[in-house]
């Protein structure tokens, strides 16, 4: 009998880099790669629900708690219904909470366990009801998906979660179309001659450091390089990082270097992506880390931390530095700009890494997990 699942699409409305990749990913790749014995309805659709901006960014405290009442009432009535409504048998929910009043089981996304990792970096009050809110949607029949081996062994050891994680690797951002051939040059710089990072400004994606990391290049390298850090702000005051990275960048005067770009197009971010000269990502806790197989991609090598999941990701075919170690951190973005024949050789690596993690591949994953359990 023909599966009918239904995708809830509602979080896109808010969705920053990760799971909005996530989730518009999975809409390309279940469209372009059919099933006969599935079909796939959706809540929202996807373009225009991720273009929508009435809740994104910095808002109002009255508009964010406004979205908060509407994403609750969305959860718990308003998708059930529909579910119901379509003759749907699943849900599939991609932003940690599945319903809880609902017969349809529920394929709930769970990427990280920061949530119980790193509590302080989220409001206490906030945090427990999201909790609550993720354990009331996991009934007994629920299937819990995750990102990476290392983020399921989190999962079981950080939280309460009984249910064993299935792990289904993602595809990334494919930036289809032409690379914005402006951008550069309206940000005053030229192929090869910056490191990139594009991402919120979340504490744990270690921005600040990052700045630090490479005043200190600097100082040891008199060069044109510059940093460019694209990217929003962190969902919400208690994790965004974006007014210290800028009190970094006035610390050590880097305010012609280090480029906050803000929100980026898909093309200006493919163009961003081809023209650095290498790709930073010092993270403190990443579920997966995107942005490592888009460098890839891209053509450039990456710098990661030595963080579990990105290691994972990266599987050799990218340069690690140590977590939260600022001088190690700019030591290898100093290897990488002296080191040509080393950046050809992580670009080489990267090409081959890259393969495991196609549109293809993340629909037949979906497609056997919903066949098989």
């Amino acid at each position: 009998m023909k599966r009918r699942i239904y995708v809830d699409l509602f979080y896109l409305n808010t969705a920053l880099t990760g799971i909005q990749t996530y989730m518009l990913e999975f809409c390309e790749a279940v469209s372009t790669y059919p099933h006969s014995d599935i079909e796939w309805v959706f809540s929202h659709d996807p373009k225009k629900q991720a273009s929508a901006s009435y809740f994104r960014g910095k808002q109002p405290k009255w508009k964010t708690l406004l979205y908060h009442a509407y994403y609750f009432l969305w959860k718990q009535v308003i998708l059930p219904y529909r579910a119901k409504k379509a003759q749907t048998d699943s849900i599939l929910n991609f932003d940690f909470v599945g319903p809880a009043f609902t017969r349809r089981k529920n394929y709930t996304v769970i990427h990280d366990a920061f949530f119980w990792q790193m509590p302080q970096n989220y409001s206490g009050l906030w945090r427990t009801y999201f909790i609550q809110s993720i354990l009331s949607g996991l009934r007994r029949d629920s299937c819990v998906i995750t990102t990476s081996r290392v983020a399921k062994k989190a999962l079981e050891k950080n939280t309460p979660i009984f249910q064993i994680p299935q792990v289904i690797y993602q595809c990334p951002k494919l930036y289809e179309g032409d690379a914005d051939t402006f951008t550069l040059k309206r940000l005053g710089i030229s192929k090869n001659t910056y490191f990139f990072h594009l991402g919120s400004f979340d504490k744990r994606k270690n921005l600040p450091l990052l700045v630090e990391a490479f005043a200190l290049f600097l100082k040891d390298n008199p060069s044109s390089m510059s940093l460019v850090l694209a990217g929003e702000r962190g969902l919400g005051k208690t994790v965004d990082d974006w007014s210290m990275v800028e009190e970094k960048i006035k610390e050590f005067n880097l305010h012609d270097r280090v480029l906050l770009t803000g929100f980026v197009s898909n093309n200006e971010a493919k163009s961003l992506y081809q023209g650095a000269l290498a790709y930073v990502f010092p993270s403190q806790n990443e579920g997966f880390g995107i942005p490592v197989i888009e460098a890839m991609r891209a053509g450039i090598p990456v710098i990661i931390s030595d963080q579990e999941a990105l290691v994972e990701i990266a599987d050799g075919a990218a340069l690690i530095h140590q977590t939260g170690n600022v001088v190690d951190l700019k030591e290898k973005m100093e290897s990488l700009y002296r080191n040509p024949e080393l950046r050809a050789q992580l670009v080489q690596k990267g090409s081959v890494r890259k393969e495991l993690f196609t549109r293809a591949a993340f629909a037949e994953a979906y497609h056997n997990l919903i066949l098989n359990f």
